[in-house]
């Protein structure tokens, strides 16, 4: 029997923890578990111990890595409906962070951002895999178009 591993977290450096703690907290809703002084902090949601770790080991202070620079695309995140990533985009643009794009891609629908230290953040859903779009082979044929963001929107509860 083959196991398939899972993402269990992401460990970020970030230039000021409370800034990044606030922001994962007050905008994309995780929660503290732990905090390491103003060394470290995790993060999670549903009571699990971690899905995001947050360090200034060697980048306190620091600005923003270049975009053009190896190193983390983004991290995404997962919702389990629609109307729950409508949700979540809503807390993020009505903190005021600008959107830097949103699209559908046939097997989900995505929004794309950055966290204050200019990590790429993607909070998205999937479609259910019948819906998912396949070539005339059955071959998954995946694509990036125009998400109607103020439909999303228009889902919140």
């Amino acid at each position: 029997m083959t196991q398939t591993p899972t993402i269990g977290h992401v460990h970020l450096k970030v230039s000021n923890l409370d800034r990044s703690i606030a922001f994962y907290r007050d905008v994309l809703g995780f929660e503290v578990t732990q905090q390491l002084g103003d060394q470290a902090a995790f993060l999670s949601t549903g009571g699990y111990h971690h899905q995001i770790g947050l360090n200034t080991w060697m980048s306190r202070g620091q600005p923003p890595a270049p975009k053009r620079s190896p190193g983390l695309f983004h991290v995404a995140f997962l919702y389990p409906s629609r109307a729950a990533l409508a949700q979540a985009v809503k807390r993020v643009v009505e903190a005021g962070v600008l959107l830097h794009g949103a699209s559908d891609h046939g097997v989900s629908e995505a929004v794309y951002f950055a966290d204050p230290d200019g990590n790429g953040i993607e909070l998205y859903r999937d479609r259910i895999r019948a819906d998912w779009p396949r070539d005339a082979d059955g071959n998954l044929a995946m694509g990036t178009a125009p998400l109607d963001v103020e439909a999303l929107l228009a889902e919140a509860v």
